[in-house]
This record gives structure tokens, C-alpha cells and sequence, in this order.
């Protein structure tokens, strides 16, 4: 039987799959469930042997997956190769399923959410944070697509392990929203509850009209006079350890 063209495949699915940029952004997706109806790379033996010392929990799943394709093919498909000479696939998430995460009680952990954010990399990088802390979404307002190529390479494949979405203020999932500004009571003083919205505004612009007036609280981080402003991804990093430090998370064994 002749095996399909890895080509002709990606070709089928670019439209609606996410771009899992590199082996980690693969093995993240694998392990938390994506399915993948395409995956290449220049070396398989090479990743194959990476995945057996980083992943051996993934690595059958890869042996079966993986099709090697010459280095000029590889990078057709990418708009900046990755090291590891490494890209798939795989199949978004249903909205409604997204939706339905968000929306779930009791909810166990906070719901990121990222106020008319506009660096698409410091997105991914707010997303891995949140599947790292086990938190129970990211939301997004605005036009930024929490799902565009760079930011699911920022997020390292992690959008599979939580739930992402954009929505409008206005549509955000139920819960306490506790907004950071500069202005607001020091997070110190606070026990941030389970069933949360963070809500952080972007680092030029702050929080919008909309989002400050949807706010419950108004929360600050502990800074340096004179120090305008932390990196968004540092200052949701702060929020999720302080809601895990003071009994929101479950300890790792």
C-alpha cells in the first residue's frame, strides 16, 4: 500500500490545524490529547532519539506519526524553521468545548485573562505559564488571535492543555474579577480565590474602559518606585504563584 504524500496532506489540513512549531510544541499537543493528522521532519531517526531521551512517553505515538521530508520541504511549510527541524499539525479545539471548560463549576483554578494584549509572543508565553499552573483558561479581548502561529510557539503546543479562547468583555465566564493596576490594593494583602478572573491589561495601554469597569478588584503588584511596568508574562507568572503559594494550587508530588 503506498503511504500518503506528508506534503499533500499538510496541504489538506493548513487551513484549519494550529502549526506545532518544533518537537516540544509536538510533544506538549500529544500529551495532552491533540490530534495530529500531520507530522514531518528532516531527521527522523534524530528525533525519534530526542523523543526517547526527553519524551519516552510519546515516542511510539511519534514512530507512528512522523514522516521525514527533505530540509527544503520542511522549510516550505514554516515561515522560520525550528532547531529541531520538527513541524505538525494539529486539529483546534471546538469553540463550544472551550466555552464549556470555561464555564464549568465549581471551578478549581483562576481563568487568565489577557486584556487587548498585542505581543504575540509574550501571549504564548502566558499560556504556557497558565498550563504550567494547571490554571483553567486563557481568554483573550481584542484583536490579537491567541491561536496564530507565533503564539503557539511561544506557548510551546500548551493550548491543548488548557482551554484558549477570544472573547468579548462582555462574554467573559462568570467569576470575581480581580484586575492588576498600579493603582490597586497590593496583591500581598490577598488570598486570590479559585474561581478568579486575573485580568491584565497591556503593558503600553493598561486595562480598557471596559474591562476596569467589569472589575471586582483592583490588584497590584509589589514594584520599585519609579519602575513603570513589569513584562506581561512576569506579571501573570507573579499572580499565578501568589494564588498557588497561598493554597490555590495543588502541590506537585
Amino acid at each position: 500500500m503506498t503511504e500518503p504524500d506528508p506534503l499533500a496532506v499538510w496541504r489538506r489540513h493548513a487551513g484549519p490545524c494550529a502549526l506545532l512549531d518544533g518537537f516540544h510544541a509536538l510533544k506538549h499537543a500529544l500529551r495532552f490529547g491533540a490530534r495530529v493528522p500531520v507530522a514531518v521532519t528532516t531527521d527522523r531517526a534524530a528525533t525519534l532519539a530526542l523523543a526517547g531521551e526527553l519524551a519516552p512517553d510519546v515516542r511510539d505515538a511519534l514512530d507512528g506519526l512522523l514522516a521525514e521530508v527533505e530540509p527544503e520541504a520542511y522549510a516550505s511549510l514554516v515561515a522560520r524553521p525550528h532547531p529541531t527541524g520538527v513541524a505538525a499539525l494539529a486539529v483546534r479545539p471546538q469553540k463550544e468545548a472551550g466555552l464549556e471548560a470555561l464555564a464549568r463549576t465549581p471551578r478549581r483554578a483562576p481563568v487568565v485573562v489577557l486584556d487587548q494584549p498585542r505581543n504575540l509572543g509574550n501571549a504564548g508565553a502566558v499560556i504556557r505559564l497558565a498550563a504550567g499552573f494547571g490554571a483553567t483558561g486563557v481568554v483573550t479581548t481584542g484583536t490579537l488571535d491567541p491561536w496564530h502561529p507565533t503564539v503557539v510557539r511561544g506557548g510551546a503546543g500548551l493550548h491543548f492543555a488548557t482551554a484558549v479562547e477570544r472573547l468579548g468583555v462582555a462574554e467573559l465566564p462568570w467569576g470575581p474579577v480581580f484586575a492588576l493596576d498600579p493603582e490597586g490594593e497590593d496583591i500581598r494583602g490577598l488570598k486570590l480565590p479559585d474561581d478568579a478572573l486575573l485580568a491584565f491589561g497591556s503593558e503600553r495601554s493598561g486595562l480598557t474602559p471596559e474591562l476596569r469597569a467589569r472589575a471586582d478588584h483592583l490588584v497590584a503588584l509589589p514594584m520599585r518606585p519609579q519602575v513603570s511596568s513589569y513584562n506581561l508574562a512576569t506579571s501573570v507568572a507573579m499572580t499565578l504563584y501568589h494564588w498557588s503559594a497561598t493554597g490555590g494550587a495543588p502541590r506537585v508530588p
